[in-house]
């Protein structure tokens, strides 16, 4: 088994946020999926994720996916190129104010071309206002993300771009599964 490294990073108020420098062009828009499915979600994941192995979603089925994705304070944000997805970002709100950005990437074919920057400080800015759009949740004090040494190269350096600090980095031998498989498991 591969050793892995961990880094958890954060950000403790939204004026430790810099933005991408780069603009997004014209034909490219960040929205949020209102009414996200778990077939959506799975196709967003598995695009970005499989390239690096995300495979911990993988054994769920369609009913413990949707309870996910679809708790209060779960939101998807996703990056379109000419009318085709090609980035996402998922943010888990709790409403005592702690966003964890859960997941976050590119399609493959996308790497590269400045979008990573843009879409993460878009989702960093949409985490910070997410109690905005959730009934009862207090105002947001910390936004936190993982990124591993399975994640892309620049992840780690596209986080303390947009402002993030790491807090903790674990080393661990963990299994690398191959998540070019799976389909919905039996219930």
């Amino acid at each position: 088994m591969p050793q892995v490294t961990t880094t958890s990073l954060h950000m403790r108020s939204v004026d430790e946020l810099r933005p991408s420098r780069a603009t997004l062009p014209a034909g490219c828009r960040i929205e949020r999926v209102d009414a996200i499915t778990p077939e959506f979600s799975k196709f967003l994941y598995r695009s970005v994720g499989s390239v690096w192995n995300w495979a911990d979603r993988l054994p769920l089925t369609r009913r413990e996916w949707a309870d996910i994705i679809t708790r209060p304070g779960s939101e998807t944000w996703v990056l379109w190129t000419n009318g085709a997805p090609a980035g996402y970002l998922e943010l888990a709100g709790s409403p005592e104010g702690v966003v964890e950005i859960v997941y976050f990437g590119l399609f493959p074919e996308q790497l590269g071309r400045g979008f990573g920057g843009l879409l993460l400080a878009e989702g960093t800015t949409r985490a910070w206002d997410l109690h905005t759009r959730w009934q009862g949740f207090a105002p947001v004090h910390r936004v936190w993300v993982h990124t591993c040494s399975l994640d892309g190269p620049a992840a780690l350096a596209n986080y303390r771009a947009r402002g993030f600090e790491v807090f903790a980095v674990e080393e661990a031998d963990q299994a690398v599964v191959d998540a070019s498989t799976g389909w919905w498991p039996e219930a």
